[in-house]
């Protein structure tokens, strides 16, 4: 099979069958013959395609009466050969187009003559495409957005910055690391890994981070299987350390899975005192105790628990409590495209109470003096600061500790002591705040 047929099934699954992008991916590499650099231009269409889906769409819609009733593999070649007319460089159109020809005789005589035709008439006049309706439905094409989502973001932001934040979701991703102090230190394995021709920097705002911008995959490399790093993005890196962690403490991390937080908190301690490390899925426990014996942390204890549920054996018992709460995921778009899609108004509204029921527990867990840090990996406004409205109005006993972190663009201080992260090419976007027990 090569890259576009690939590209095509990948496709089907997340698009038609709801499956998670990165695992669907991850998983036809390894059984893919592949070489390497197909499997750059695969991860390249497969995501390109699912970030620029509505652009896509708008542009078929033009060449056919009704997108609704079209088979969907036809509607999957067609996303895949106008994406790499119109957003990839390395790809002829006439390469592009034939291919996709080619793909669709397989289906039937007749879509691979509607795909000829449609392709033939848009490389024609590329840049004629009709965009039905108002301003919105102009950035929905612009930028790839549903409307409801593009409006949401330009009532709570402004235009400007919600156009900012739309126009950062779709950064291709930088891959960062984070060194990991326990087993090693930052400028060995900065040497080691310009010594495997990978290409880095040093981190964007984190001082334990590395960012790399091209060389193989990190699953394979000897540092990652020792445990020297963990793949982590620098908006999650900067949680841990905002927890003012010391030595012989307890610490709760009440939504721990995968565990990136829960061992970047275990690494800051040095393995002292202890990190209760908390998930609702049964099958993730095993993701985070993976995770620890990888980079050698061992102070901490792994347990299924439902964050939603007061568990009375942990009132007033931790130092500090981290809570990395479920939520809509608007901010991680870059990573997961398909969030774009899959995401519903109505989910942001429903997570909202579940994320109050989980503050209002972990704030029973903290003792007095002790600091509990919310983030979120989203970008609306009303699981954010309107969640801490409404904790502070409820909470007498809670203030808001000032967070401040350095003085980049995308790094946004709140009026009220929370911290914004804009999505760039670097971070994803992301919400913190630091809460302190009076």
């Amino acid at each position: 099979m090569n890259c576009r047929n690939l590209a095509v099934k990948i496709l089907k699954r997340v698009i038609n069958e709801g499956a998670y992008s990165n695992i669907v991916i991850s998983k036809e590499l390894s059984n893919s013959d592949l070489s390497e650099k197909d499997k750059a231009l695969l991860t390249e269409i497969v995501y390109g395609v699912l970030r620029r889906k509505k652009t896509l769409d708008i542009i078929i819609s033009n060449f056919v009466k009704d997108i609704k009733i079209m088979d969907n593999d036809v509607l999957n070649i067609l996303r895949v050969a106008i994406y790499q007319m119109a957003f990839l460089d390395k790809i002829p159109s006439y390469a592009a187009c034939n291919e996709a020809v080619d793909d669709a005789k397989n289906i039937s005589e007749e879509s691979s003559k509607l795909v000829n035709g449609i392709l033939r008439n848009y490389t024609k006049n590329p840049d004629d495409i009709k965009v039905d309706g108002n301003k919105i439905d102009e950035y929905a094409y612009k930028f790839s957005f549903e409307p409801w989502m593009i409006r949401l973001l330009i009532k709570q932001y402004g235009e400007e910055v919600g156009k900012r934040i739309l126009a950062g979701l779709n950064q291709t991703p930088k891959i960062s690391v984070r060194v990991n102090d326990i087993k090693c230190n930052y400028d060995d394995v900065y040497d080691e890994l310009e010594e495997m021709e990978y290409c880095i920097e040093e981190g964007f705002v984190c001082p334990e981070a590395i960012s790399i911008k091209g060389g193989s995959s990190i699953q394979e490399n000897p540092l990652f299987k020792d445990g020297k790093i963990t793949v982590q993005d620098e908006s999650a890196m900067l949680v841990a350390p905002l927890l003012e962690l010391e030595q012989n403490m307890r610490v709760l991390d009440l939504c721990s899975a995968p565990g990136g937080k829960t061992t970047h908190i275990a690494e800051i301690m040095e393995n002292k005192g202890e990190v209760l490390a908390f998930d609702i899925h049964d099958s993730k426990l095993a993701l985070i105790e993976e995770n620890c014996k990888r980079l050698g942390v061992t102070n901490v204890e792994v347990q299924l628990g439902d964050a939603t549920k007061l568990d009375p054996k942990l009132i007033s018992s931790a130092d500090r409590v981290l809570i990395d709460v479920p939520c809509s995921g608007l901010g991680i778009i870059r990573k997961k495209p398909e969030i774009k899609w899959n995401k519903k108004r109505n989910d942001l509204r429903e997570i909202i109470p579940i994320q109050r029921k989980i503050m209002k527990n972990a704030w029973e867990y903290l003792k007095t003096g002790g600091i509990m840090i919310y983030s979120t990996c989203t970008l609306n406004k009303e699981e954010n600061e309107e969640n801490i409205e409404w904790f502070l109005n409820n909470n007498k006993d809670c203030k808001i500790k000032k967070i401040f972190i350095g003085k980049q663009d995308n790094l946004v201080y709140n009026r009220d002591g929370s911290l914004t992260i804009m999505p760039n090419e670097n971070m994803d976007g992301f919400f913190v705040v630091k809460l302190e027990k009076q």
